[in-house]
């Protein structure tokens, strides 16, 4: 799934899909305002730094100059301040919730007790690691490795971390039916390449991780070898595939009967694992990384049972740390947070309370937070938006000078089959079944993951559920879904900068307008661009147009590559191919919607700036963004999206309606030479 931004909270919900226009003509805006404004934010800009030579800076440049990064955050930005503005609205209703007297088993009841539940911090010291203790006895029970793929088959349903995870979707190549995938696990640093690099700052980092683990361990009350546990996870890490390799949706695709997974990775008890997720019913199984597979069996068969009896209960005190007493919370946030990430300070126990609640039961949040804070004139100019999104798209598929007419066809065909969700869903999530008890955070948890494992398990054989949301209503955040081939815009993210219903239409289409964009290019990226209007992994393209893509998309790689966000640290211009093809295409098609939208009359002059000015600040100041260089330099290996400098200046220096919009010449420093520009949708 391709988001705007990344997301590091579990994704989950539903709603209505609504089938994408094909209007001939643009969409009217009948909810336009009679008084406009620019919508751009004079006070954050910096005019002493010309558009011309860094146009990122010239919009944001005062902002970045003088905003301090919250001491409980890695970075701090747009998304960051409407995701806060939202918090505090969510607290209000939960508060609300969490007052005596709600009726037992209603949504208020479970929303209001899972709050109280995180806030009663004296309830978890008096606990201490008393509710770990039946869990490691488990453990200590596991008698062989069968008998430990059994157990890690369990604990993956109660959200324990383990080597190999299982998940049900859409299958990819029959987007009609559910299917089984596996995908690769087990580690605790962000990702494999933590675990090889030889430099000083890496070889630190391992070290602290190692005493972490140690720490954590004494904590616990758990007699375990770190080194030990830290040995299983490099070796897992040498199985684990690089990020790059596990976009691409054809080498992922690996489907095969489940007894071949006893031929793939011999000698592991297979069975036992899939009978205790409750997936042995079904005939085949997608395997993302075959490989892994493979080494996951020999590093079972290297390792001794008691060194994986120790690995299980870390992942079982790694994972409940931050539910159970202070110092285990702690010392969490201290290497979780605070080594990793340069955040500096624990964030205030209510927001975490107002987070946790909004993961595990949050369409129920987002009832109420639909009804009090988005407004149903914001949907019916957000669908305004699409249409003509949606429109412009297919005239500039049109429009493409190095696409033949056959592909063109088959572009057009998937466009006319994009479905598009605004908001908020129109069928909510049954809670009824989840049980939350005001006193036991550690079981509500417990209780919430098996809930989510449930519900999706209840998938398999089942209709497609063409009304599921895969985000909160509240989350600031949009994505594209290519086995269902939808976008989806959440309510949050419809406010300024990125919509804004008091402003000209130039600032929306450079904000939510190129969002919208953004997430229909998913469509058409280098990873998207597999799948058909059905969602289903066919190739649908000429062999000449799809080699001309890809010579397009090799030329955003090498731009991309040359970006140094930190010194010696580079953007990985193939890893973020996919999110910088939906910048590029989404903000190009944006503009050319912007100039439907005008319907040949000229656009009005606000606060002496022109249409084509406002709708490129727009752009830019929807990317104000600041990072603590720890959060950056894990970003550059962990994060598909560029770092939002070159999500700015990245683009627009490929778009010649930029260069015609800032009187931009050779010499200026975001220049490039026409032939050296990309153009892709």
């Amino acid at each position: 799934m391709n988001t705007l931004l990344s997301k590091s909270l579990p994704i989950a919900l539903l709603a209505a899909a609504i089938a994408g226009c094909n209007a001939d003509k643009p969409a009217n805006d009948a909810a336009q305002p009679a008084a406009l404004v620019s919508g751009i934010d004079k006070a954050n800009a910096d005019p002493s730094v010309r558009a011309q030579d860094d146009f990122y800076r010239h919009v944001n440049g005062h902002w970045l100059d003088t905003k301090e990064i919250p001491a409980d955050k890695s970075n701090y930005g747009s998304f960051t301040k409407l995701a806060d503005e939202a918090e505090v609205q969510l607290r209000a209703i939960i508060e609300d919730a969490a007052k005596a007297g709600a009726q037992a088993g209603t949504e208020k009841q479970k929303v209001g007790d899972f709050f109280n539940s995180y806030m009663n911090t004296d309830k978890l010291e008096t606990l201490g690691t008393q509710p770990l203790q039946p869990l490691l006895a488990e453990v200590d029970a596991i008698a062989s490795k069968d008998a430990l793929m059994t157990w890690f088959g369990n604990a993956s349903r109660s959200g324990v971390k383990t080597p190999v995870v299982s998940f049900i979707n859409q299958d990819k190549r029959d987007a009609t039916r559910y299917a089984v995938y596996t995908y690769q696990s087990g580690l605790g640093l962000p990702d494999r390449d933590y675990y090889f690099k030889d430099d000083e700052k890496s070889v630190s980092l391992r070290a602290a991780y190692k005493a972490h683990i140690a720490k954590m361990l004494t904590l616990a009350g758990i007699e375990a070898d770190a080194e030990a546990i830290y040995a299983i996870e490099e070796a897992l890490a040498e199985g684990h595939w690089a990020r790059v390799d596990n976009r691409d949706p054809v080498k992922t695709y690996n489907k095969m009967p489940q007894a071949e997974l006893n031929t793939l990775a011999a000698g592991v008890a297979w069975a036992n694992w899939t009978k205790a997720l409750g997936i042995d019913g079904e005939a085949d199984i997608i395997v993302y990384q075959p490989s892994y597979l493979t080494a996951f069996a020999q590093v079972m068969a290297d390792k001794p049972l008691a060194d994986w009896k120790a690995y299980a209960k870390w992942q079982l005190a790694a994972g409940a740390a931050p539910l159970l007493n202070k110092a285990l919370d702690d010392e969490s946030f201290n290497f979780n947070k605070k080594t990793l990430r340069g955040i500096e300070a624990q964030q205030e126990r209510w927001k975490r309370a107002v987070q946790f609640t909004d993961d595990v039961i949050g369409e129920a949040v987002g009832k109420i937070y639909v009804e009090k804070h988005f407004p149903p004139e914001a949907k019916a100019r957000m669908e305004t938006l699409v249409q003509n999104l949606l429109l412009a798209f297919g005239e500039g598929i049109d429009g493409l000078e190095w696409m033949t007419p056959e592909t063109k066809v088959a572009a057009r065909e998937k466009l006319a089959k994009f479905t598009y969700k605004i908001g908020y869903p129109d069928k909510w999530r049954d809670y009824s079944s989840l049980e939350i008890k005001a006193d036991d955070l550690f079981g509500n948890a417990q209780r919430a993951a098996a809930f989510e494992y449930q519900r999706n398990l209840a998938k398999l054989g089942a209709p497609i559920d063409k009304t599921e949301w895969y985000m909160t209503p509240q989350t600031v955040n949009a994505y594209y879904n290519p086995v269902a081939n939808e976008i989806v815009f959440p309510a949050a993210i419809l406010q300024p900068p990125f919509f804004n219903m008091a402003a000209d239409d130039a600032v929306n289409y450079g904000g939510i307008g190129a969002v919208i964009g953004h997430e229909i290019g998913h469509g058409f990226d280098d990873s998207g661009s597999q799948y058909d209007g059905d969602g289903n992994l066919r190739n649908w393209w000429t062999d000449s147009d799809r080699t001309e893509f890809e010579q397009r998309t090799t030329a955003l790689v090498e731009q991309y590559n040359a970006f140094e966000p930190l010194p010696g640290e580079f953007v990985n211009g193939k890893f973020t191919l996919g999110e910088n093809i939906g910048d590029l295409g989404g903000l190009t098609i944006a503009h050319k919607a912007y100039g439907l939208s005008l319907a040949g009359k000229p656009a009005p002059v606000l606060d002496g700036l022109t249409g084509d000015q406002r709708f490129f600040m727009g752009w830019a100041q929807v990317w104000a963004r600041k990072y603590r260089t720890e959060e950056l330099s894990q970003r550059l290996v962990t994060d598909p999206h560029s770092p939002s400098e070159y999500r700015c200046n990245g683009i627009v220096r490929n778009m010649p309606e930029f260069y015609q919009a800032f009187d931009v010449k050779a010499g200026d420093g975001l220049y490039l030479a026409p032939e050296q520009r990309v153009k892709i949708w």
